[in-house]
């Protein structure tokens, strides 16, 4: 008797979870991005840090300071890093800040670290790099978390995206960090809740 309820806890469970996943968590609404010079959230979610970086000068934790060297090298010399972490309550479709042209696209091993903070940097993820006109390279990340264990990206190299485009999904909570170069224009602040394709982050 005892097994039984055990097994039928654990499926109520586990339908509840999979209920959950598919017609919650995995949802897709559309969403308008609007006009002009500016950079949309690439993601749902708080911002959790925006931080001035340099390839020169970081300030931040030593342990993280090669690490963000290391994201930075290939795009700006002077910029910002904004953080926005997910939780699993978010939509989790990730969209395109700007458009433009997809340069590259790179996955990368890591950890699997709760994603509420730069740490999470350490974690597995997936580097897109998009060249725009007027802003140049600017890259998004999409960063796995403790329970997001997969990174979809819907995009490669040379492909044309144009801003608020789905670009990928990342399972269950996590983070998107974006580098962008030091000619912008902030229009948000920590603790700031976002909706990727529609909030603007920043203009130009």
């Amino acid at each position: 008797m005892i097994i039984q309820t055990i097994i039928l806890v654990f499926a109520i469970v586990l339908i509840v979870f999979l209920v959950f996943w598919r017609f919650y968590f995995l949802r897709n609404p559309e969403r308008y991005s609007p006009r002009g010079r500016n950079i949309v959230a690439p993601a749902d979610g708080k911002i959790i840090k925006i931080m001035p970086i340099s390839k020169k000068k970081i300030s931040i934790k030593k342990g993280l300071m090669g690490k963000i060297k290391t994201l930075v090298k290939d795009t700006v010399e002077n910029g910002y890093l904004i953080s926005i972490f997910m939780s699993v309550l978010d939509v989790h479709i990730n969209r395109a800040p700007v458009q433009g042209t997809v340069l590259s696209t790179k996955h990368r091993k890591g950890k699997f670290l709760i994603a509420n903070n730069l740490k999470a940097l350490e974690n597995e993820k997936n580097e897109i790099i998009i060249k725009n006109d007027k802003l140049g390279k600017i890259k998004v990340i999409l960063i796995a978390g403790f329970l997001a264990r997969r990174i979809i990206c819907n995009v490669k190299e040379n492909q044309k995206v144009i801003k608020g485009q789905r670009i990928g999904l990342i399972n269950l909570g996590s983070q998107v960090t974006l580098i962008l170069p030091k000619s912008i224009r902030l229009q948000i602040k920590e603790g700031q809740k976002v909706r990727a394709g529609e909030t603007i982050l920043a203009t130009y």
